[in-house]
C-alpha cells in the first residue's frame, strides 16, 4: 500500500468511516444536483 502510514495518524475506526461517508455525501450532491439543474433528465426518464 502506497499510502499506508497514513494510519499512523488516523485510526482506521475513525479514517475509515470519515472516508466513506465523504463519498456519500459526494455522490448524493451530485446526483442530487443532476437531478434538479439537468432539464434533459425529467425528458429522458419520461421517454
Amino acid at each position: 500500500m502506497n499510502q499506508g502510514r497514513i494510519w499512523c495518524v488516523v485510526k482506521p475506526t475513525v479514517g475509515l468511516p470519515l472516508l466513506l461517508g465523504s463519498v456519500t455525501v459526494i455522490a448524493l450532491l451530485v446526483h442530487y444536483e443532476i437531478l434538479t439543474h439537468a432539464k434533459w433528465f425529467a425528458a429522458y426518464w419520461g421517454g
